[in-house]
């Protein structure tokens, strides 16, 4: 089954909708259900239950692995980031998220327009957002955390934008070997070049991301691609 876009960003197109134009969420999902050709939100429900979409993000990591998630603007990298932080404190694990694009503020409303009927569950979140974040803050912050703990980095290509800060490759190599060695599971959220072209393949890769400084990708066990609502994992290492 294909939708448009997975579905927490369909919920929230709806609590959008009914915000904007002041209906209720059910006539809104129903809206939106429409828009992806289902008469009602219920229909699409039971079809997802029937046919379910890709496995959620943190089932098909394991403890250690360094994670890239790749993704063009506008197709849900920092939202499914934050959907992985999300599922790992609902399994009651630390859950951290290191931004250096967005305010504390700012990562708490996109936070709530993740979580339906609430819950409280992106609560737990820790959000540490500052201009200083590079390997050593993170390592510092993660240690003594238990194996298992998530960590998501927004973004890979800003790490190393201050001139103090060390090189990009140095603080990857840093940070694959903490996660070895603590069984943290980090993941980095990663542009994609803009010579990335859909009409010659339909999802990015490895070799479309973007690295304004060389990195060893090698480094990353795994990458997760979003593009147009699909996912598309790949093995590296």
């Amino acid at each position: 089954m294909r939708l448009s876009a997975p579905v927490y960003q369909l919920k929230r197109r709806a609590r959008l909708l009914a915000r904007n134009e002041t209906i209720t969420l059910a006539e809104a999902l129903d809206r939106v259900a429409r828009d992806e050709g289902f008469a009602t939100w219920s229909l699409l429900a039971s079809r997802l239950a029937a046919d379910p979409p890709e496995k959620p993000m943190l089932s098909q990591l394991s403890d250690g692995d360094l994670l890239l998630l790749g993704g063009r603007p506008g197709h849900g990298k920092t939202l499914a980031g934050l959907q992985l932080l999300i599922d790992a404190a609902r399994e009651g694990r630390r859950a951290v998220f290191f931004t250096l694009e967005y305010s504390d503020r700012e990562t708490r409303a996109r936070i709530g327009s993740l979580e339906a009927g609430g819950g409280g569950v992106g609560d737990r979140l820790e959000i540490v957002a500052a201009d200083d974040i590079c390997a050593d803050t993170i390592v510092q912050h993660l240690a003594g955390s238990p194996a298992g703990t998530v960590a998501v980095v927004d973004y890979l290509q800003i790490l190393d934008q201050q001139r103090q800060k060390p090189a990009l490759s140095d603080q990857i190599r840093t940070l694959a070997g903490f996660s070895r060695e603590s069984g943290a599971i980090l993941a980095f959220i990663a542009q994609i070049d803009r010579s990335f072209d859909p009409e010659r393949s339909p999802m990015p890769g490895i070799g479309d991301i973007r690295l304004p400084n060389a990195v060893d990708l090698g480094s990353f066990s795994k990458a997760c691609f979003l593009h147009g609502g699909a996912v598309r994992w790949q093995a590296i290492a």
